[in-house]
């Protein structure tokens, strides 16, 4: 079992650190082209902290483990909403811009209630499955997100005075070859280990991927999230949050139900209500106390709450 720990591991940190690379080297080729410090945000960045979740899912899929994949994507959202804001949250108040408020929060609420939809036989004749026809539909809202990122972006494109010098072409594409490596080699472990651990603790894949892997590959989201808080940059906090779950239900389910349509477990209709409850919980906080601003007992609050649901889940395996 301490082996198989040590790959689970040694699997995450390979995603971890792929992510990092992944990211900085394609910040790097978008700056080549004067693309701004904003689009490179909400597009490279986000993308990059949800590779973990997407190699594991990709790969889940494949090995037909489909427990894993709805796991891994609605527990990583759970974490990202209750533990990493409510982590967040407690470091500062998080302000959050009048657009995350208004679009971003509520577009996450409806990524929610679509996939409720689709993967309980409410849109289609497809019994508890998330069929192809449902991944290209996620997909399409998913570029509509990427077209909304691109409207609201600035076309001032000009790079902060503080930004360190590029990086040379072999460094970014060895950046870019290397830390793809590391999320292929990163999400087989995880994958493969995961598996192998709920097997010899006789749990699960569910309870495995909803807590071990969906806390992995949240790690990235984790960090950035805290980093922004400590340096007081508070809407990057919450929207690499918000932005995370829709890209997770839009792009990572939906590529990975196009490599092989998933079977669903209606048992994870539960995790479902809380991530829905946790996201109009978060809406309901911007107007409660100060506005447009998550304060730090509402914070508390999306802690206490992730605690009570963990107790739940483990009180339920033994």
């Amino acid at each position: 079992m301490t082996v198989l720990l040590l790959w689970l591991t040694l699997g995450l940190i390979f995603l971890i650190k792929g992510a990092d690379l992944l990211v900085n080297g394609a910040s790097s080729l978008a700056k080549k082209f004067n693309v701004s410090d904003l689009a490179i945000g909400l597009t490279v960045v986000a993308f990059g902290t949800s590779a973990p979740e997407l190699v594991v899912n990709v790969m889940g899929a494949i090995e037909g483990h489909h427990e894993i994949v709805f796991a891994n994507v609605i527990g990583s959202n759970n974490f990202n909403l209750l533990v990493i804001l409510g982590i967040t949250g407690l470091i500062t108040p998080l302000i959050v811009q009048s657009s995350t408020v208004w679009r971003e929060i509520p577009l996450s609420l409806f990524a929610i209630f679509l996939l409720y939809l689709l993967t309980n036989d409410l849109l289609d004749a497809d019994a508890f499955l998330l069929s192809r026809l449902d991944g290209t539909l996620l997909l399409t809202l998913f570029g509509g997100f990427l077209f909304y990122v691109y409207k609201q972006l600035p076309t001032d494109t000009a790079t902060d005075s503080d930004t360190p010098a590029p990086l040379t072409p072999l460094k970014i594409w060895s950046f870019i070859l290397f830390g793809l490596a590391g999320l292929v080699v990163g999400g087989n472990l995880v994958v493969t280990n995961a598996i192998e651990i709920a097997n010899r603790l006789g749990v699960s894949e569910k309870i495995i991927g909803l807590t071990i892997v969906a806390a992995g590959t949240s790690l990235p989201e984790l960090a950035t999230s805290v980093v922004a808080a400590f340096k007081k940059n508070t809407d990057i906090a919450v929207g690499n949050i918000i932005g995370s779950n829709i890209f997770n239900i839009f792009l990572i389910l939906g590529v990975s139900s196009l490599v092989k349509p998933i079977q669903y477990d209606p048992s994870f209709n539960s995790e479902m209500y809380l991530l829905a409850g946790g996201t109009a919980l978060l809406f309901i906080g911007m107007f409660t106390g100060e506005k447009k601003k998550l304060d730090r007992w509402e914070a508390a609050l999306l802690l206490v709450i992730f605690l009570g649901y963990t107790g739940y889940l483990v009180a339920g395996e033994l």
